[in-house]
């Protein structure tokens, strides 16, 4: 059916998709079946990473993440306002604090330089971590941020929850994939429908650490483990003679019920067959949308076309942001606005922060919308959303 107005993002599913999530159904399992391992190791494959352990969504993969690094009470963590607020919540939910670094206004990402300022300025020891993210589909160079962690014995977190299949090349001219696991400890990724891989909700984190994925593992499932080799209590305790009886498990660690299902893995992995495909189309549109904005006089920035760019957004800075927001609107044009800076949500603003403490962000909040991406867009909507671009800042607003 036709659509009635032009969302921002949207789901792209298929007849093979149904047929995946139908066959699942209709299995034996409904969750924790052969799809999610079969997922994993698919996911894990794509990527480019050791290890890929699902869950419930991207917020519990960051939870998760920040969890298997053992963040505690007062530790610090840097990481960027332009992002949904669970890549900060997640240190929070831990007992942890959140320290906002600046963007950089040219690529919208984490400015290493605001970070590398916030640690020279601070007491060897004060942070344990940096929480970089591939805002919008853009890959973070972790190359650099690399450098600087091992310098002040930092752990990574990669929030490519924007990004898979997008990816840096480093400084031996080598691609690197968002998630591969090379510079960063753990990554994770969301399989919410506005994403490239849908699952209806889901997450994924990758890691090339073997010691994080068994740890993983465990707080994903209430902390569980079932294996002989890891039980610490006693054969004779747990209720065997010369072995552990086959019912038995030990609940070792306060952990979570953040698994996923096994037809949302399904869905997923069906999804994932086409990820190269849905790539190609949305750094078409993002050629598209920047051919057509090039040189015009009231934008002031756009994502433009990039190297390895994923495209989960694309965004325009404007001028009167609020009037073509609200002309796009009138004409069925559901465009969004990524993000309102995390650490002017009133939440965060209790601790301390305030208008003014991060100037690039709060520069880039003022001007920035983003446009409809994704897959399924027709060049017929395209042409159509750049016409009402070009007629609002040509004819409307000039009224």
């Amino acid at each position: 059916m036709k659509k009635q107005f032009i969302p921002y993002s949207s789901q792209h599913i298929t007849d093979e998709d149904i047929q995946a999530v139908i066959e699942t159904l209709k299995s034996d399992y409904l969750t924790q079946g052969p799809k999610i391992a079969e997922f994993e190791n698919a996911f894990a494959k794509y990527i480019g990473s050791s290890y890929a352990v699902s869950v419930a969504n991207g917020t519990a993969a960051l939870h998760l993440c920040a969890l298997a690094l053992d963040v505690k009470e007062g530790d610090k963590v840097i990481t960027s306002p332009i992002t949904f607020a669970a890549s900060a919540n997640c240190v929070r939910y831990c007992g942890g604090e959140i320290v906002f670094g600046d963007i950089d206004l040219q690529t919208y990402l984490l400015d290493v330089n605001s970070v590398k300022s916030l640690l020279e300025s601070s007491p060897s020891g004060t942070y344990k971590g940096i929480i970089p993210i591939d805002f919008g589909g853009r890959a973070v160079n972790l190359e650099v941020f690399r450098e600087l962690a091992d310098e002040y014995n930092l752990w990574i977190i990669e929030d490519a929850c924007h990004a898979p299949g997008g990816y840096f090349t480093n400084s031996d001219n080598q691609k690197q994939n968002c998630g591969n696991g090379n510079y960063a400890e753990l990554a994770v990724f969301s399989f919410h429908p506005v994403k490239h891989i849908a699952s209806g909700e889901g997450g994924m984190i990758t890691t090339n650490d073997e010691r994080l994925y068994k740890k993983l593992l465990q707080l994903r499932t209430h902390g569980i483990v079932k294996s002989d080799k890891d039980f610490t209590n006693s054969i004779e305790f747990a209720g065997g003679e010369e072995s552990y009886p086959g019912w038995y498990m030990e609940m070792q660690l306060l952990g979570f019920n953040y698994r996923l299902t096994d037809f949302q893995a399904a869905l997923g992995l069906s999804q994932l067959g086409r990820a190269d495909e849905g790539l190609i189309k949305r750094r078409s549109i993002a050629k598209t949308y920047e051919d057509a904005f090039n040189g015009q006089s009231y934008i002031k920035g756009q994502s433009g076309v990039i190297e390895g760019h994923a495209y989960h957004l694309y965004i325009l800075e404007v001028e009167d942001r609020l009037g073509l927001y609200n002309y796009l609107r009138q004409n069925n044009i559901f465009s969004q606005i990524h993000y309102i800076p995390c650490h002017l949500m009133p939440y965060y603003r209790q601790f301390g922060w305030k208008e003014g403490d991060r100037l690039h962000s709060e520069k880039y909040y003022k001007h920035c919308l983003s446009l409809p991406m994704y897959p399924t867009l027709s060049y017929e909507e395209q042409e159509f959303v750049i016409n009402k671009v070009k007629e609002f800042y040509n004819e409307v607003r000039n009224k």
